[in-house]
């Protein structure tokens, strides 16, 4: 998942688009092909390769025109989609580096084994990204995505190491 598209925009058919890279610039260039997809962030059952006519920065997010869609109502069926692009397109990560889409559905565990649950999605929050983990129990429970409390991510292996603070799981 590169972005999540949010609403269009003006009445050209340009969207605004909250994009889930660091990489915006590249992933969002005119002639960048991507993949519309579902509303959960997969392909989905129609998936739709759609190319980037250009980008430019708006407010928190960007301002997007896809070739072929020429009004507001054309983009309209868009509208919370995520975009997805082929990861050989994307530039490769630095060392210790993941996509958050590889977090998706790992296991999270504590230091000494015992499993907490899965993680259901990712937020990007300030001072710290936020891990959302479905516990055993069905609960939520937001987990900050920093270096003292996620200690470990294996992601051959699907599963990221905890080192919570004394109550953060009871939160």
């Amino acid at each position: 998942m590169v972005g999540h598209i949010t609403r269009p925009h003006g009445t050209r058919g340009e969207l605004l688009v909250w994009p889930l890279t660091d990489r915006p610039d590249t992933v969002f260039s005119g002639g960048a092909a991507l993949l519309a997809g579902d509303a959960d962030g997969g392909p989905g059952d129609e998936p739709l390769q759609v190319e980037v006519a250009w980008s430019r920065p708006f407010k928190k997010g960007l301002l997007v025109k896809l070739e072929g869609f020429g009004d507001r109502s054309a983009v309209e069926s868009l509208v919370g989609r995520y975009l997805l692009a082929a990861v050989d397109r994307l530039e490769p990560l630095a060392e210790g580096e993941v996509f958050y889409h590889q977090l998706l559905g790992m296991l999270v565990e504590l230091r000494d084994g015992q499993q907490v649950g899965r993680v259901r999605e990712v937020y990007e929050a300030l001072p710290a990204d936020l891990l959302e983990v479905e516990t055993e129990g069905g609960r939520a429970v937001l987990v900050p995505f920093t270096e003292r409390i996620v200690t470990r991510v294996d992601v051959a292996a699907g599963r990221l190491v905890i080192d919570p603070p004394a109550g953060l799981l009871e939160l």
